[in-house]
């Protein structure tokens, strides 16, 4: 099948459905597929435009009758709680057409500090999410800044700290990329000490 060039809010691996709703992130790591990809399977992901409740939803409709979906996750070529109430109103919209469907954000956990003031993990609670990944990818604060390069100061800090609150209410995994620059042996340590799982994410080749 061709690429398709039109970029996409809804794609597919497998029997995982996943949700692109943004393209903005709060960290640049170095070993991000968005920095030199276009998109992964026959999807491009690079959007032109922040999509609409609207938009995301009119591709999802699509999509749900194409299969029985095993999970929907929102995870595409940006940060996803960098857009908290689209995400908020899209979930709520998947566990009223489809309530027994697991609901999964890959998040880079830092969500409190893009939405200032907001309880973040109690409305993903609220909203039908069962489950986040968190990038983790370091073992400490100073080598998440070098591989992270994070834009804001306390990112570190406040991603462990999404992640406390997030165990307490939702199933919650960290994860770590299999690339020269992680210490996989550091975060597999520290996601044991902090009582949460832990995987290992291998770099995937049909990204192009």
């Amino acid at each position: 099948m061709a690429r398709d060039p039109t970029p996409r809010t809804v794609y597919w691996l497998d029997n995982k459905l996943y949700l692109n709703i943004t393209n903005k992130c709060s960290n640049r790591c170095i070993f991000c597929f968005t920095r030199f990809k276009q998109g992964v399977g026959n999807f491009s992901l690079k959007l032109d435009h922040e999509p609409s409740f609207e938009e995301v939803i009119s591709e999802l409709e699509i999509a749900m009758r194409k299969n029985k979906w095993e999970e929907a996750v929102f995870c595409g070529f940006g940060e996803p709680t960098a857009r908290l109430e689209l995400l908020l109103t899209i979930a709520r919209w998947i566990k009223k057409h489809y309530p027994a469907m697991t609901i999964r954000v890959n998040t880079n956990g830092h969500a409190n500090m893009l939405n200032q003031g907001k309880n973040v993990v109690t409305e993903l609670k609220a909203a039908g999410i069962d489950k986040v990944s968190v990038s983790l990818n370091a073992g400490d604060e100073k080598t998440y800044n070098e591989i992270c390069k994070p834009s804001f100061e306390g990112a570190y800090d406040a991603m462990l700290e999404f992640i406390e609150k997030a165990k307490q209410l939702l199933n919650v995994e960290v994860s770590a990329v299999t690339t020269p620059e992680v210490e996989v042996h550091k975060v597999e340590a520290l996601a044991k000490r902090m009582g949460v799982k832990f995987r290992l994410r291998p770099c995937i080749p049909c990204f192009w």
